[in-house]
């Protein structure tokens, strides 16, 4: 009786998910029949072909090297270069940001603490796309034209048209001075997460030597890259365009309120008798922060930091409404041209997918490790 009785709750609990698997799965051949027959009526063939043409519409800005005439496959890699550095440049700085807020509104200092929660609240309650366009029209009607640029300080340019900044380079091949420093900036960074942090310190002093020779050995020097304005806009210097500063800016802004939230969330789940036991052996605030309270508050901020970031890659395709050739952007230009929406569509979802499950999975061994008390 109790086999048939268990045998009964377990068919019990297996027949609906076989069901909603089976329905699932007819859906999704009832979608691909459907979409199969329209494309046939419309003499159109699924297919990666279009990658090979010609790109015939420019990226205005780009971490990598980009021409017109360039494949498509190529544009899709630069505008896939966009949204990498733009998702590291926000994931860094939001959580660089939202740090000392979330001790601001952990604070005992009444002002401090209103004045982060004010923030906190406010950047939280708008949405995103609405302060991406807020702040690309100030930096757009707010900063003067080119002719008439502000310079708040030397060789710091704010104009209409981006903020444009004086570069320093290395002049000289560089190249093996380069590769022997982010070697060892490598080795060092295994070293230290492995946990042997004596290690790490000689492999730090052996990159600062092996860096410190080679400078000296190739005679290596630096070069200064001051901007001038030229007839109609600025030459020289770095230049960051008011589309980058804008979903850049905006985009740091909100992440850093949510992670102040998910900071200081981990900060208030740490038992307060931590705190009491803490200044009782004589430490400081900061001193308690660091040794006793961090430690353990990591093991309730980094799971949700996870969906933080994944979130900041996923809002990193609303850089399109200002007109940053992201991979979204790149995408919907390709599209645009090509008519092959399924194929590009697909791709998307692809490198996105692709991009969340990396960084899930670092992150996920990450929380492995300081559950284990290792970080």
């Amino acid at each position: 009786m109790r086999r048939r009785a268990r045998a009964a709750r377990g068919w019990g609990w297996w027949l609906p998910q076989v069901a909603l698997l089976l329905a699932l799965a007819g859906l999704v051949l009832v979608v691909a029949r459907t979409v199969s027959d329209n494309m046939e009526r419309q003499d159109m063939v699924l297919s990666l072909g279009f990658l090979r043409s010609t790109a015939e519409f420019p990226i205005a800005e780009s971490f990598l090297a980009y021409a017109p005439g360039d494949t498509i496959a190529w544009a899709f890699v630069v505008g896939l270069g966009n949204s990498i550095a733009l998702t590291l440049l926000i994931i860094v700085l939001s959580t660089m940001a939202g740090v000392p807020i979330a001790l601001a509104r952990h604070s005992g200092h009444m002002l401090a603490r209103t004045l982060a929660g004010g923030f906190v609240d406010l950047v939280r309650n708008v949405p995103l796309v609405v302060q991406l366009l807020f702040w690309y029209g100030v930096i757009l009607m707010a900063f003067p034209p080119a002719r008439a640029a502000a310079q708040p300080l030397p060789g710091l340019f704010l104009t209409n048209r981006g903020i444009t900044v004086t570069t320093v380079g290395i002049t000289g091949t560089a190249l093996p001075m380069i590769v022997t420093v982010l070697g060892g900036l490598t080795l060092t960074l295994i070293t230290a997460w492995r946990g042997h942090l004596h290690k790490a310190s000689l492999c730090t002093l052996g990159t600062i030597v092996a860096g410190s020779a080679l400078w000296i050995v190739l005679d290596l020097g630096l070069a200064r890259d001051v901007p001038h304005f030229d007839r109609f806009n600025f030459t020289g210097g770095l230049t960051l365009t008011p589309e980058f500063v804008a979903v850049l800016w905006g985009s740091v802004i909100y992440a850093s309120a949510f992670a102040a939230e998910i900071v200081r969330g981990g900060l208030d789940g740490v038992p307060r008798g931590q705190w009491e036991a803490s200044r009782a052996l004589g430490l400081s605030k900061r001193q308690s922060l660091r040794l006793v309270i961090v430690p353990q508050a990591l093991r309730m901020i980094v799971p949700p930091m996870n969906s933080q970031f994944i979130t900041i890659l996923k809002n990193s395709t609303l850089a399109l409404v200002v007109g940053y050739p992201d991979l979204n952007f790149v995408a919907n230009t390709a599209i645009n041209h090509t008519g092959q929406g399924l194929e590009g569509v697909a791709i998307l979802m692809l490198v996105f997918f692709t991009l969340a499950s990396a960084i899930s999975l670092a992150m996920n061994r990450l929380n492995a490790r300081v559950q284990r008390g290792g970080a």
